[in-house]
């Protein structure tokens, strides 16, 4: 890729601009700064827990919590392609401006994780989301876990629990 040529992944959804008639509901960003993003919707489509080994290894924690948003629904505000790094666990290689899906996307700066993209939708990590009131804040309650047979701790909340993918394993208990 020649100097000042734009990867071809910045001119898609979500890394290209919005539409005119994005309308902002939401704001985020990471840690440093670096890298900022705007929703659309003030609602993710689901918001989940997942508890797979993968998931706790990459975000050293527990679990990591995930909203699932079309990619369209989110937008990057002057965005500077060189503030981003990407992620794939399987295919640890960038090809020339080129990006194997699913794959992790964080600053490249402050190394906080943003989000997962896959070909159709994101897995937005909402810690990073700048809620402006508890009501805001309440519409990423989680739904349900996913791989709760490798729970780390017991997380006693009423939302179903999953041995493996939603609606595609078994549910367990909550014990």
């Amino acid at each position: 890729m020649a100097p000042n040529e734009t990867p071809s992944w910045a001119t898609k959804a979500p890394y290209a601009p919005p539409a005119n008639d994005f309308d902002i509901k939401l704001q985020g960003s990471c840690h440093c700064g670096h890298v900022k993003y705007n929703l659309s919707r003030d609602k993710p489509l689901a918001s989940k827990f997942c508890h797979c080994n993968d998931c706790k290894i990459i975000h050293g924690a527990p679990f990591q919590w995930a909203t699932v948003f079309h990619k369209e629904d989110l937008s990057f505000p002057n965005l500077d392609t060189d503030s981003l790094k990407f992620y794939n666990s399987s295919f640890h290689e960038e090809g020339e401006g080129k990006l194997q899906l699913p794959h992790k996307v964080a600053c490249k700066h402050c190394g906080t994780w943003l989000f997962d993209e896959g070909r159709n939708m994101i897995l937005l990590f909402p810690t990073t989301v700048q809620f402006k009131s508890t009501a805001a804040r309440r519409k990423f309650d989680v739904q349900m876990h996913l791989f709760y047979g490798n729970r780390e701790c017991d997380i006693p909340d009423g939302t179903p629990k999953w041995s493996g993918l939603d609606e595609k394993s078994d549910l367990m208990d909550e014990k």
